[in-house]
């Protein structure tokens, strides 16, 4: 994990907040291999809040 060892992974509600989109935009874009790297932590998917700011500001702005 990137950025400070101890920082809280989100889940999918956390993510859904940061980049305001539902979730169910979110479980879509995972089926289609979009959207930032999630991890699975047994059943449930976590994101490194790290690698989803950087994910976000890898982003094409001219592509909106």
């Amino acid at each position: 994990m990137s950025g400070n060892e101890f920082d809280r992974l989100w889940g999918v509600d956390d993510l859904s907040a940061f980049l305001g989109v539902p979730v169910h935009t979110i479980r879509g874009w995972r089926t289609k291999n979009y959207g930032p790297p999630a991890r699975k932590v047994g059943k449930h998917l976590r994101w490194d809040p790290t690698e989803v700011r950087e994910w976000f500001n890898n982003l094409d702005q001219n592509a909106a």
